[in-house]
């Protein structure tokens, strides 16, 4: 299969679906990280062509970890808009990677470049089947099926978990990814929220702090996926789930059957009779 994971920023990806993509990743599929800014305004003392060379370098570095592949796209960090020219740019990316699964920011969301990132992809989602928009880009004869990404946002609907992954076999892994985006996890999100002089000198120390200051985030969007994991692991294993990560369907996309979602999702058991 192809999996593309179109985020706002690098990072986005890696936060909100890495352990899942860790998954498909080692099983043989194709994983794909895109984000649609280069993030060259995330930092307080850092902008520019110098932030946005070594967050790419970051998203690179936090890719080799997952085992997938990573694609930053030249659109200023808080500048996103759903143009036609955007548009465009994710039809023909979509086409490219032949993608079964596409997955993206919900349109509700306190970031700017996460809502029209994720209006562009709802956007594309009919159009990568359709032959004369983009035309020097073969189309794809089956819509993908696209997922939003997990969030906390209510309004003007919560976050509905339609698939939800246990992702504790591959929880080392992620944390291993953030910490390779070091600009992000031990320098800008502390400083923005007014935590950054706990951040430890010592690498090993700091990988420490990063797992026990962050966990809380990841623990809370794990309760609401109880019900779907136990849909498809059964209740006793859902109950023991530490880490899941949950995705939404987005209606532009295919409609999977419970079959197809099984065979989306490689990792549940097999259906007891």
């Amino acid at each position: 299969m192809n999996v593309v994971c179109i985020g706002a920023h690098p990072d986005d990806c890696e936060y909100f679906a890495g352990g899942t993509c860790v998954q498909w990743a080692r099983r043989g599929h194709r994983v794909v990280f895109v984000s649609v800014s280069n993030g060259d305004i995330g930092h307080y003392a850092m902008s520019g062509v110098e932030l946005a060379k070594r967050r790419a370098e970051e998203a690179r570095r936090s890719a080799e970890w997952a085992g997938c592949e990573h694609r930053v796209l030249d659109h200023h960090d808080g500048e996103v808009m759903p143009t036609l020219e955007l548009r465009k740019e994710i039809v023909r990316l979509i086409r490219e990677y032949r993608a079964d699964i596409v997955l993206t920011h919900r349109p509700n969301d306190y970031h700017p470049d996460h809502r029209y990132t994720s209006l562009v992809v709802q956007d594309a989602a009919f159009m990568v089947t359709v032959p004369n928009f983009c035309p020097d880009a073969p189309r794809l004869e089956k819509d993908p099926v696209f997922f939003y990404l997990m969030d906390p946002f209510t309004k003007p609907s919560p976050f509905q978990v339609d698939v939800a992954v246990d992702v504790d076999e591959t929880m080392a892994v992620k944390w291993a990814m953030l910490d390779a985006m070091d600009s992000q996890f031990y320098e800008w999100l502390p400083w923005l929220w007014g935590f950054a002089d706990e951040v430890p000198g010592d690498p090993a120390a700091r990988r420490q702090w990063l797992e026990e200051r962050y966990a809380s985030y990841f623990l809370r969007m794990t309760e609401p996926t109880r019900e779907a994991l136990a849909r498809r692991y059964g209740a006793e294993h859902a109950a023991r789930v530490v880490y899941a990560e949950g995705f939404e369907f987005c209606e532009y996309g295919s409609r999977p059957s419970e079959e197809e979602i099984r065979r989306l999702f490689p990792f549940f058991p097999e259906e007891r009779a």
